[in-house]
């Protein structure tokens, strides 16, 4: 075979697939890898959205006047859907940490919103205080839920067994390595070295 032949040889193994091709298959997604009682805690949280989405578009106008802000019905109504979006995200996900962290950022403005309402009218001020601490209760449990799926390990991709077929074992070509021991002469391994002398 001609030496041309023979040097093309490992270069057109690599392009079949050689050692950089296992690597890729074997690398890490995006997708997180938490324990199944953190993703039990997301599934609630998707069905607690949900819920309270519907809650909170059926009912937008009683929740405003309960908290004595009877002109936020419309705004009540509009955090609804985004309670539904954000659940459905949830349960839908492979990945629900970024919709955990979007119910994170919804409770601020939650709060935000609510929290004037202790300086309103003092007919509404006990249930200003009530919601304030169911919504900073259910922020809590968010914010926790979301740091523990950020912090878990990265799921193995898919494809993880490498396709080996295109392999040898002669990474030089099996014309490179034919004869290549035939100058070797084995060692004797059948006497110790220290005893040689005296067989």
């Amino acid at each position: 075979m001609p030496a041309s032949a023979s040097r093309q040889e490992p270069s057109a193994h690599r392009a079949r697939g050689g050692a950089d091709a296992p690597s890729a298959r074997l690398s890490s997604d995006r997708r997180r890898r938490p324990d199944p009682s953190t993703r039990q805690v997301a599934r609630g949280l998707g069905w607690f959205s949900l819920a309270l989405g519907v809650t909170e578009v059926t009912c937008g106008d009683a929740i405003a006047r309960w908290l004595g802000m009877p002109r936020a019905g419309a705004l009540v109504r509009a955090y609804g859907v985004r309670e539904i979006v954000q659940g459905a995200g949830i349960l839908g996900a492979h990945d629900p940490t970024p919709w955990i962290w979007a119910r994170v950022a919804g409770d601020g403005l939650d709060l935000a919103t609510v929290l004037p309402g202790l300086t309103g009218d003092p007919r509404h001020r006990a249930n200003t205080a009530v919601a304030l601490g169911a919504l900073a209760g259910v922020g809590v449990v968010d914010l926790l839920c979301a740091r523990a799926l950020s912090d878990a390990p990265l799921a193995p991709s898919e494809p993880v067994r490498a396709d080996y077929r295109s392999r040898s074992g002669f990474p030089r070509g099996v014309a490179a390595m034919r004869g290549a021991a035939r100058d070797v002469r084995p060692r004797d391994f059948t006497t110790p070295e220290s005893l040689r002398a005296w067989s």
